[in-house]
């Protein structure tokens, strides 16, 4: 094997132009002090030999990367990847890059992944919590160092925090409201560990939805999930339908243990949504793609990326005038497919029907209004 090619430097350039490596640095950030001729010969001349910019060096001169840090449970997922997607797009418009590290819903791998994101010199971090972490401890040196935090999707239940989320409480009251308007009587909520403020809020709504319908609060039809993954919607599915009474509805709070919960349904013969209606969270695509297709809340993943960019822009740049500004909530509503709407008409079986939403009272954790 050759030699591998040495890296040009400023240093390459200034001795080729006979100028100094300070005037070629400034040429390239396209400082006032050099003229449009020097400017133009100096990217000519980078163009041509190929020369990159040493972005750490650089950061290690203005103690800022231009780049924002992003921690997510799971990057494979149809929400997260949405949401990374949508963050990526708002960053790059605004002149920055991103890191993407994943926790797997572990605390310990997530402090650190945050502390490599750290010793990179991001300029803010965006992370929706790994599902385990209750200690947020780790978060203390960005807040000591002065880099800004964004939580979006699930956050700490603090109010000294900066958020982008959903009203949790108010979705799931619709979701569970919409099985009721079906026809459901024994609904089961398949949730995730409500030690995690959202899921906490999305069996609230549930419970909230039940009783002001009259219905009973089966202790036996709630069941909590570690990670809400395929297999754990097949197991607690199993368990659901052996209940000795089992559900006519199940509310999942993701669409990933919806659309297990279609699979294990349809594998013991049950008709959905006749005999079973069951409704997801996210409005994932493979909602459309089970059949029947999964009902499902409507989550503004990218929409939430965006904001959460936008409201690490503005603290960076002291925009934030008030407290209420640190806390973003976006709207969301009920997707109805046919894996729960049982008045759909045939020729709406594959396509989208949406519930106005209801003026429902805001009992979340977040307990903020709607921006």
């Amino acid at each position: 094997m050759g030699n591998k090619k040495k890296a040009v430097t400023i240093h390459d350039l200034a001795e080729e132009l006979n100028v100094s490596p300070s005037t070629v640095s400034r040429a390239l950030n396209d400082h006032s002090s050099i003229g449009k001729q020097t400017k133009n010969a100096v990217r000519k001349l980078a163009e041509a030999r190929g020369y990159r910019p040493n972005a750490i060096a650089s950061s290690l001169r203005t103690n800022r990367s231009n780049t924002f840090g992003i921690m997510a449970p799971w990057i494979n997922r149809p929400f997260i990847s949405s949401l990374i997607s949508g963050a990526e797009e708002a960053a790059r418009e605004s002149g920055n890059r991103v890191i993407i590290s994943q926790s797997y819903d572990n605390r310990e791998l997530e402090k650190e992944n945050l502390q490599v994101l750290y010793d990179s010199r991001i300029s803010a971090l965006i992370v929706s919590l790994a599902m385990e972490t209750t200690d947020y401890s780790h978060f203390g040196l960005f807040a000591k160092n002065g880099i800004p935090v964004v939580f979006v999707d699930r956050f700490p239940a603090r109010n000294d925090i900066h958020k982008v989320h959903i009203n949790n409480f108010s979705a799931a009251f619709e979701a569970t409201e919409h099985l009721i308007g079906q026809g459901c009587r024994r609904i089961a909520h398949i949730g995730g560990g409500r030690h995690q403020g959202i899921y906490e809020d999305r069996w609230s709504g549930y419970i909230a939805a039940l009783k002001k319908n009259n219905l009973l609060v089966d202790e036996s039809l709630i069941l909590q999930a570690t990670s809400l993954s395929a297999e754990e919607g097949m197991r607690l599915t199993e368990q659901l339908l052996d209940n000795a009474h089992p559900p006519d509805g199940i509310f999942c709070a993701n669409d990933t243990t919806g659309v297990s919960a279609i699979r294990c349904a349809k594998s013991r013969g049950i008709k959905i949504p006749e005999e079973l209606a069951i409704i997801g969270f996210n409005d994932d695509p493979i909602c459309e793609i089970i059949d029947p297709p999964l009902s499902s809340v409507h989550h503004p993943a990218i929409e939430m990326g965006k904001a959460a960019v936008r409201q690490a822009l503005a603290i960076l740049q002291g925009n934030l005038e008030t407290e209420s500004e640190s806390s973003v909530t976006l709207d969301t509503y009920v997707v109805a497919r046919a894996s729960s709407d049982r008045k759909m008409d045939s020729a709406l079986t594959a396509g989208i029907v949406t519930l106005e939403e209801e003026n429902v009272p805001d009992n979340s954790s977040a307990g903020k209004k709607k921006k």
